[in-house]
């Protein structure tokens, strides 16, 4: 780990104010993926900004009938929220399908949203990687890709996007809710947030610098039934192959977002609109455009088994 300095911000704006003002300025908050990667050397903050104790760590109602997330509420204590577990069961069953205990006391919303690519040669700083360094081409097109994206790809990065969270907050339209280093707030439609990689996929969020998450907000409450199905290669403390987060209503709509499978949480319109025709249609829609290796092209097939077995899950309830 290399020297970097440290500061205890004591509010949003003068944290953001840091942050655009110091070359290589990092926020930290509960640390679980930064740490990791500064160990590594994959991550060189020269400057640390620490943001938890600016009051971002409540869960209130909105007056539209939705809830308002602090950029510094816990995984653990957003997933055993009442509102959350009555209103939004889908987040809460993802967030548990998370990491471990440990990692979710400590995990933050705004650090999960921010996480980076587990791809392996992303780690691994003897290969290339454009993620970790621009320019230097992408050691994954002809490596082992078994865990990585297979839809919004590019020649450049093949990088799979890693939160169980923010599959469950595309699902639901989450709002990402920022302020800048000049004291401006903005709201992101997370459709927006997560960038795909193109020819820069080390640019993967819309944040600009020294901008801060502060909180994100929820529109009201779907109805119908929630679901997180997450497909991995353990039981626990793994990262999906495929996950699946779904609403399902009694008239047999249903909306559906992906994980592991794209290079941010995924979401499309047509997948929603094929919910009727069932889990095939809907496995065709959401994959349209898929760009597969030889090691990862078992995703499309399960992407299309993991949902029949939502849909058999509902028949039964029916």
């Amino acid at each position: 780990m290399k020297a970097f300095t440290y500061e205890r911000a004591s509010t949003v704006e003068a944290a953001a104010k840091a942050a655009a003002s110091v070359q290589g300025a990092r926020f930290i908050a509960g640390g679980t993926n930064l740490l990791d990667l500064m160990k590594l050397q994959i991550e060189t903050p020269t400057h640390l900004i620490d943001v938890n104790h600016l009051g971002l760590d409540r869960i209130e109602k909105t007056a539209n009938g939705g809830l308002r997330i602090g950029a510094l509420v816990r995984n653990t204590d957003l997933a055993a929220d009442k509102s959350v577990r009555q209103d939004y069961a889908v987040l809460s069953r993802a967030l548990l399908a998370g990491a471990s205990g440990q990692l979710r006391n400590k995990a933050t919303t705004g650090g999960n949203l921010l996480q980076r690519t587990r791809c392996p040669y992303f780690y691994d700083t003897r290969m290339p990687c454009n993620k970790r360094k621009a320019g230097s081409g992408c050691g994954a097109m002809q490596g082992m890709s078994r865990s990585l994206a297979i839809l919004g790809v590019s020649d450049a990065c093949i990088a799979q996007h890693p939160s169980d969270m923010a599959v469950a907050m595309r699902l639901l339209d989450a709002q990402v809710d920022t302020m800048g280093a000049d004291g401006a707030a903005r709201a992101i439609p997370i459709a927006d947030f997560h960038l795909l990689p193109g020819d820069t996929p080390h640019r993967e969020s819309a944040l600009k610098p020294g901008e801060i998450i502060t909180s994100v907000t929820l529109p009201k409450p779907v109805g119908g039934a929630h679901v997180y199905r997450k497909v991995r290669d353990r039981a626990s403390y793994a990262f999906a192959l495929v996950s699946v987060a779904a609403v399902f209503g009694k008239d047999g709509s249903a909306r559906f977002a992906f994980g592991g499978i794209g290079a941010k949480p995924w979401r499309t319109q047509e997948a929603d609109a094929a919910a009727k025709s069932g889990a095939k249609a809907v496995a065709e829609a959401a994959l349209a455009g898929a760009r597969t290796t030889h090691h990862n092209e078992f995703k499309k097939t399960l992407v299309e088994r993991t949902l029949a077995s939502l849909y058999r899950q509902q028949e039964a309830r029916a």
